[in-house]
């Protein structure tokens, strides 16, 4: 009896797994349902004049009624003239924040008794997480992470354990910034798969809601207990336009037609010193990038000399100490470091870990202090020959 039990219950939750209307003021029961699970929700919030991460209590910390604009070198929210509580686009901030977290303790010591202990360091009090909004162009960056951090020779145990329980709530993107180009990526803006729930927010004159669909046993879980009715046809219908409206809005691309070979050929292209003579090499990009994984380690100690600490800290292909080597630093022009960027990004990264490092996110963008572009820059190579020689 306890076996069919359990068969009915799975196919209960089979037949759930179709797609189901949420009113929006059943998002508070969405956050409710999983903290009671024993997840902490973070999703985002206004601060500083921009949309961050953040820890959710209610649906009053997400960022209703506000949009971004971007711009090459350009952020700026504005109100909208509705309550929609996804309405923009992407921050400045990614989920590696959580997954991959700017600074890790490694380990602490202690000298004792003339010797030095190793603490206990395993990380205490983490709740796993739900992440609520995750977006295309993120969930596929949260992908090349996972290949890069877990499946490559070596596994990241700090990625490892902060990846491996988290809840993911995608929200389909209903619009685009200027600086998206994740349609031209193959990443988005359809969320397609890497979730637990997905959302799209829906107003119109039938109100405020959201069309609802589960792809994970906890996904439909936790959606057996929302009060939720069966979307419509026409309901299906309003969501995809939604999304394929904001590929359409989308007005940077990059060809990704035999990019690695397009790079490793143009090693020496004029274009190169062009963009070294406005990049800052200020590392803005690869910060915000969420599939940018290099970090440096750091031993500190207290001033008795008793007490020391290795920490983990994110780190750049844009400083110049990171390719210090014996006899000094490999890379020392800014020229040098953007090639290596970029290269590493839409070319090696592909030798390495069989993918594109870019998703089109476009932070990399709108986060650049001179407005440098990603899409421009392939662009201009592609178009300028040989090494720029045409």
């Amino acid at each position: 009896m306890a076996t069919l039990n359990r068969l009915a219950t799975a196919d209960d939750r089979a037949a759930q797994r179709g797609e189901h209307i949420l009113a929006a003021d059943q998002v508070g029961k969405l956050i409710e349902l999983l903290v009671r699970r024993g997840y902490e929700v973070v999703g985002p919030t206004v601060r500083d004049g921009a949309i961050v991460y953040d820890h959710l209590e209610s649906p009053d910390d997400l960022p209703r009624g506000w949009t971004d604009e971007q711009k090459p070198g350009h952020y700026r929210l504005h109100r909208r003239d509705d309550e929609a509580l996804f309405g923009y686009v992407v921050g400045p901030q990614s989920w590696k924040k959580y997954t991959h977290p700017a600074e890790v303790r490694l380990w602490a010591a202690e000298r004792q008794n003339g010797t030095f202990r190793i603490l206990n360091n395993e990380e205490k009090g983490q709740h796993p997480r739900a992440f609520l909004g995750a977006r295309a162009c993120e969930l596929a960056a949260i992908a090349v992470q996972d290949r890069v951090l877990l499946e490559d020779k070596y596994r990241d145990p700090v990625y490892d354990r902060r990846r491996g329980g988290a809840f993911i709530i995608a929200v389909q993107c209903t619009q685009a910034a200027e600086t998206c180009f994740c349609a031209s990526m193959g990443t988005g803006p359809q969320v397609s798969d890497e979730f637990d729930l997905a959302l799209t927010e829906l107003l119109d004159s039938k109100g405020h809601r959201f069309l609802l669909a589960a792809a994970s046993d906890r996904g439909t879980e936790i959606l057996s207990e929302l009060k939720t009715v069966p979307a419509t046809e026409e309901d299906r219908q309003q969501a995809a336009a939604k999304v394929d409206a904001a590929a359409r809005q989308q007005v940077r691309s990059i060809d990704t037609t035999g990019i690695k070979e397009l790079l490793y050929e143009n090693f020496e292209h004029r274009r190169w010193d062009d963009v070294a003579g406005r990049c800052l090499t200020c590392a803005n990009c690869t910060m915000v990038c969420p599939t940018c994984f290099c970090t440096s380690v750091e031993d500190v100690s207290d001033i008795s000399g008793d007490h020391a600490e290795r920490w983990r800290r994110w780190d750049s292909c844009f400083t110049q100490n990171f390719s210090y080597i014996h006899g000094g630093s490999v890379r020392t022009s800014a020229k040098a470091r953007y090639r290596q960027w970029m290269t590493h990004k839409l070319a090696s990264w592909i030798d390495q870990f069989g993918s594109s490092g870019c998703v089109g996110c476009g932070r990399c963008i709108t986060w650049c202090p001179v407005g440098i572009d990603i899409t421009e820059e392939v662009r201009a190579i592609r178009e300028g020959g040989r090494n720029g020689d045409s």
